[in-house]
């Protein structure tokens, strides 16, 4: 048994460990032991030249760990919260997911970067979004989001053998949560079903995968069995997994902790539709975060974010829709 946050050092650890061309690299990620404590120790251990402490410049270390990874090293950047990482979003976009395209294939850039995605820690609006739907909108880049111990620690080492940039979103909410490392292979090209079901597919990833469990044991017990699919990758999404839960279950509920308008539910909504809209027996449905920046106050907080209880209405209104 181990905590998400050491579920995530260990994963560090064990790139560093494996690799002399690895290092990390970001802002107190040093003697401070990183802003959410994932990189504690990581310092003596392994010395200043791959734990490396950096300036408050979002855009000029991420840069950096691009000219690493050209140079032939492999970097992993972390950025603190997923809000700063605008600030390096000219050198996310405009030059880590492009210059291999550019370039004809000669200058691939293998950078990893994670970052502290979503809510629920009253951490207020500059600290507290999710913006994965965002960086899974460019070409270039590979999304991962891990929710489980297993994931968390194992798609390091799978985002660190992709020729490509790597973003890596890691939920803030998630990190004291504790679960058994059985030391199974991460593949980062597949979703995974967390709970089989036959009458209605959920798609999540993230800390949103629990709500959906917590969801599906509620209605388990009125006689409603959901598929629990956790997306895993939100670029590229495996279609193919997707569809085939589907079509197994003829609907589809999306809970994305992100905004609705322009989102990743969205699209996840017209892919369904594009392919397998003669399978649905009910209109496809999304629970996501309220239209707002994400308040301070806990109450409100809570009341701005996909809830179990708005999971288990919907679903129950989605599968009552047939009957």
């Amino acid at each position: 048994m181990m905590s998400y946050r050491e579920a995530l050092r260990e994963g560090l650890r064990e790139a560093l460990q494996k690799d002399p061309k690895v290092f990390l690299m970001g802002e107190d990620v040093g003697r401070y032991g990183g802003c959410y404590a994932v990189t504690k120790n990581l310092l003596a251990e392994f010395g200043a030249e791959r734990i490396r402490d950096t300036p408050l410049s979002e855009s000029a270390f991420v840069g950096a760990g691009i000219g690493a990874a050209l140079a032939g090293l492999r970097p992993i950047v972390e950025i603190m919260t997923v809000n700063f990482s605008l600030l390096a979003l000219d050198q996310i976009l405009n030059n880590a997911a492009t210059l291999c395209h550019m370039s004809g294939g000669q200058c691939p850039v293998p950078l990893v970067i994670r970052m502290a995605t979503g809510a629920g820690r009253q951490l207020a609006a500059q600290h507290s979004h999710s913006f994965e739907g965002w960086y899974a909108h460019i070409p270039g880049l590979r999304i991962v989001a891990p929710a489980t111990i297993e994931d968390a620690r194992g798609m390091l080492g799978a985002a660190l053998r992709s020729p490509d940039p790597v973003l890596i979103f890691e939920h803030i909410a998630l990190l004291n949560r504790e679960g058994e490392l059985t030391g199974a292979a991460v593949d980062i090209d597949k979703g995974a079903i967390r709970r089989p079901g036959r009458d209605l597919t959920v798609l999540t990833y993230g800390a949103s995968l629990f709500k959906c469990l917590d969801a599906a044991a509620q209605l388990a017990a009125a006689g409603i069995e959901i598929e629990v699919l956790d997306l895993r990758t939100l670029r590229p999404l495996d279609d193919a997994l997707i569809m085939e839960s589907v079509r197994r279950t003829h609907r589809a509920l999306i809970v994305d902790e992100g905004w609705r308008s322009g989102s990743l539910s969205a699209e996840l909504g017209m892919r369904i539709v594009e392919q397998a809209f003669f399978d649905l027996d009910a209109p496809i449905a999304r629970v996501c975060t309220a239209e707002v920046p994400i308040p301070y106050p806990k109450h409100l907080e809570d009341a701005a974010l996909p809830s179990v209880e708005e999971i288990v209405a919907t679903a129950r209104a989605m599968v009552a829709h047939e009957s």
